[in-house]
């Protein structure tokens, strides 16, 4: 493979990096409603996790790219209709992948590095099959099962509590158990029990299932309890959340302990000493794939010793400890019948392949991304050719690629088979829905809109983007319904303001919207009391919600907590309007803000008509300043820091995340707000500046004094 996502990502330039962080985030986004929430999966969990890995990857590497929909911030998918929610005590979180020997061997440098663990340092592992099915979460309280939620977001699931007590491998009792005990596993279907279902659906003319994981989900997410009841699920205990006392002090000794107290727990789960160890069982457990009589799709590492698990922590949304080694890729031949031009929140124009659907690796496949201009036609962004310069046209036979590495694509076009009738393809020079000019800007691989908010394309994906799961996340209007009250010629939403006078609107206009379809009285009561609910909203939702070109979840708390209050973080914007000066300094000196996203920021509020757009829609709401932890016994509460040079005892990652945690800001460079340097050997210019502005300074050890040790 010759395109960008064959490729190493320290290779990518910024244009092909932020033209593949868009792929990756349409396609990752339907993957999760497709997998999570329809139990209809259009990728493998494998090539799922890769995606994510790939994304994250690239965002390391070009971090003011992060988009504001970024797979990094995401777990799960939105939940189905039906079930009550349950908030998890403690996230259920994705992992990270691995998906060769390499990967694996990175994982454990990792490890060691931010552990500070020498290469010969003992480190154990424990590596146990990946169980393809359905993430369940079970609450016991004195021994007595409360609560089964499945994993939903990651935050909140659904309670299926009734439906997980017909499944005989979970016990209704324990003996000798925690006060509170929260245990983790999947919700399976084996091979021969698969078997016997479809048969027996088929026999009465129901519905017959497309794998065994699709059979358990939707088997478990049943509303009549005796239908769940009916079917042959079972459960692998791996994991737990909350929990009133330690289960043990390893890993291993956890799940022995798991199987003590009744839990089936899988008996191919090993301690390993290194990546070594890993690596040959993972291929041990390949070799008996195929026999297990149930589906796997990888191999689960977990640091062993738990200490160890706790210090390293987690990222956004997977465990430090943790990573998932899978299985590998599958290619198919079909028929292209067209391609689509789609216009996204930011004016891209993403071209995208309808396909006959084709079946790859028991995936039904019936799109596929192009990328963008020159991926159709046969040259990367540097004007270099792949695929051998072979175009892509409509009507051409072409090989579907569907590795852990995006959402399909197209791996090749066979010429034999293309159709005398096949001409190339033009890409549009204007806006397939408002007709503005598409302007491709030098160094850019993408074609944008220029309309801005002319374009129907792209406010509508704002406006969708503003009430998603993680911006105001409104319950009743969602992307459905955000089309159809954009397109309503008496009560629509062009802007996000207009949400907010929508009950203000409809009494005006007579209480118009209980007498239209789909609408009643009660449902459109709801709504606007809906509505009303998220007038109140913490400012790092705010400022995401607004859907600001770079900047994601991850960014958009650091400029919360930053500015702490709505007012600070308007003024320092105004105020960094020519980008320079002490407020620009400021903005691009905050860990983690470049100054590509400090000037989309920036940009935002000196454009007349998006300013305006963003004041209208603050008048109506009460925003809420970033809370603030009780520091009041920390040393450095309050204060700027900055790290510089080799930290030995301690790294970077974990120095920086126990300094916020105890309420200092961690800033990238130092200047005269800063209020104390740690620096390690090398620290060099940061250290010598320090000392010209008369910051304080101190060493490693110096720190460790001031914060209490390594705790």
């Amino acid at each position: 493979m010759t395109d960008t996502r064959s490729r190493a990502v320290d290779t990518l330039s910024k244009a092909e990096a932020e033209t593949e962080l868009a792929d990756l985030a349409k396609v990752l986004a339907a993957a999760n409603a497709a997998y999570h929430t329809e139990d209809a999966p259009e990728l493998s969990d494998a090539e799922y996790d890769k995606l994510k890995r790939r994304n994250t990857a690239i965002e390391l590497r070009f971090p003011q790219l992060k988009r504001v929909d970024s797979p990094s911030d995401q777990v799960g998918g939105p939940l189905a209709e039906g079930f009550g929610k349950i908030t998890h005590e403690v996230r259920m979180l994705s992992l990270g992948n691995a998906f060769d020997d390499e990967d694996v061997e990175e994982f454990d440098t990792r490890i060691r590095k931010y552990l500070g663990l020498g290469q010969d340092d003992p480190l154990e592992y424990t590596a146990e099959p990946k169980i393809d099915g359905l993430s369940l979460s079970l609450r016991y309280e004195d021994g007595a099962l409360v609560y089964a939620a499945t994993r939903g977001d990651g935050e909140t699931g659904e309670n299926v509590t009734a439906n997980a007590r017909m499944i005989s491998s979970i016990p209704e009792k324990l003996k000798d158990a925690p006060d509170l005990l929260e245990i983790r596993g999947e919700v399976y279907m084996s091979h021969a029990d698969f078997a016997a279902l479809n048969k027996r659906q088929e026999s009465i003319g129901a519905k017959v299932f497309a794998n065994p994981r699709n059979a358990a989900a939707g088997s478990l997410r049943q509303l009549d309890a005796n239908i769940t009841k009916s079917r042959p699920l079972e459960f692998f205990a791996y994991a737990w959340g909350a929990l009133s006392v330690p289960l043990a002090e390893t890993q291993m000794e956890a799940i022995d302990r798991l199987k003590e107290l009744g839990f089936s727990t899988n008996p191919l789960t090993k301690r390993c000493v290194g990546p070594s160890a890993l690596i040959e069982h993972y291929k041990g457990i390949e070799a008996q794939r195929a026999t297990l009589g149930y589906d796997i799709d990888g191999v689960v590492y977990k640091v062993d010793d738990l200490a160890l698990q706790a210090r390293l922590g987690f990222r956004s949304t997977t465990p430090r400890w943790a990573i998932a080694h899978k299985f590998a890729a599958e290619l198919a031949w079909t028929r292209l019948d067209a391609i689509e031009i789609q216009v996204g929140r930011t004016g891209a124009l993403s071209p995208v392949a309808r396909l006959q659907p084709v079946t790859v690796g028991g995936v039904v496949v019936s799109n596929a991304t192009l990328h963008n201009e020159d991926y159709i036609a046969g040259r990367d962004a540097k004007g270099q050719p792949i695929r051998d310069g072979k175009d892509i046209r409509e009507g051409d036979w072409v090989q579907v690629y569907r590795a852990g590495d995006v959402i399909p694509k197209i791996a090749d076009v066979d010429l034999s088979k293309r159709p005398e009738s096949a001409e190339p393809y033009v890409f549009p020079t204007h806006c397939p829905k408002c007709s503005s000019d598409a302007v491709r800007e030098e160094g850019d691989a993408v074609r944008r809109c220029t309309g801005g908010l002319i374009c129907p394309a792209q406010a509508v994906e704002k406006l969708k983007h503003f009430v998603s799961r993680g911006a105001f996340d409104i319950e009743g209007l969602g992307a459905k319904q955000i089309e159809a009250f954009y397109h309503d010629d008496i009560l629509p939403i062009n802007e996000p303001a207009d949400i907010f006078t929508l009950r203000e609107r409809d009494a005006l206009q007579l209480s118009k919207l209980k007498t239209r379809d789909g609408w009643g009285e009660k449902s459109a009561g709801n709504l606007f009391d809906a509505i009303d609910e998220k007038r109140r909203i913490p400012m790092n939702r705010l400022i995401f919600a607004l859907g600001l070109r770079h900047v994601g979840d991850s960014a958009s708390n650091l400029l919360a907590n930053h500015y702490v209050s709505w007012s600070s973080f308007e003024h320092a914007m105004n105020e960094a309007n020519l980008r320079q000066g002490a407020a620009w300094d400021e903005l691009i000196s905050i860990d983690g803000v470049g100054t590509v996203m400090a000037g989309s920021v920036v940009d935002a509020f000196a454009q007349p008509q998006e300013r305006a757009a963003i004041d209208r829609l603050v008048a109506q709401l009460d925003v809420q300043d970033m809370p603030r932890r009780d520091t009041s016994s920390s040393p450095v509460a309050d204060k700027t820091l900055v790290f510089s040079g080799t930290l030995e005892k301690m790294t970077r990652a974990e120095a920086k995340a126990r300094a916020e945690a105890l309420g200092a800001k961690v800033s990238g460079s130092v200047s005269a707000k800063t209020d104390l340097l740690i620096a390690g050997p090398g620290a060099g210019s940061k250290a010598k500046k320090a000392a010209d502005l008369g910051v304080e300074t101190i060493d490693e050890d110096g720190w460790l004094f001031l914060i209490g040790g390594l705790g």
